[in-house]
């Protein structure tokens, strides 16, 4: 089996550039760590509900996330410098579902209520994405969107 780290160094040498910085390849293993392989990608979608959001008003502030199977309504508030999301995966996934809410810092994993209803409070402002994982079935994954404290 070849080594990554051989495998590039010897492309590198074999096109006369410069080596890449440690930082940067470390920063791209990092990003290409937080892809979630075979997963379904939900998209925002605008609707009634989520206009205005981005207007830069100090209340909650909504987002929907979609694909043909489900959609997320998330609730985004913004208090003392961290971020609290309540949502509801529609329509429920069933029983054993759990979401994953993720930001570059920590995963923060909640049960999916019996009518689809999840929470979290206290997060970092900074990028965040969720994950659905359905007993059964591939896990949907939102894009990642930064929120602002």
């Amino acid at each position: 089996m070849i080594n990554d780290e051989y495998l590039l160094a010897a492309l590198r040498l074999g096109s006369g550039q410069d080596p890449i910085p440690p930082h940067v390849s470390a920063a791209a293993r990092e990003a290409y760590s937080l892809r979630m392989a075979g997963a379904i990608t939900a998209s925002p979608v605008e609707c009634v509900a989520t206009r205005g959001v981005r207007d830069g008003s100090s209340g909650p502030r909504l987002v929907r996330f979609a694909t043909a199977e489900l959609a997320f309504d998330v609730e985004v508030t913004v208090g003392d410098g961290l971020i609290d999301l309540a949502g509801q995966v529609t329509p429920c996934p069933g029983e054993g579902s759990f979401i994953d809410i993720r930001t570059l810092q920590l995963i923060v994993r909640r049960e999916v209520g019996r009518t689809g209803q999840f929470a979290a409070t206290g997060l970092p402002p900074g990028w965040f994405s969720l994950v659905c994982h359905r007993p059964g079935c591939r896990p949907i994954v939102t894009r990642w969107l930064r929120i602002r404290s």
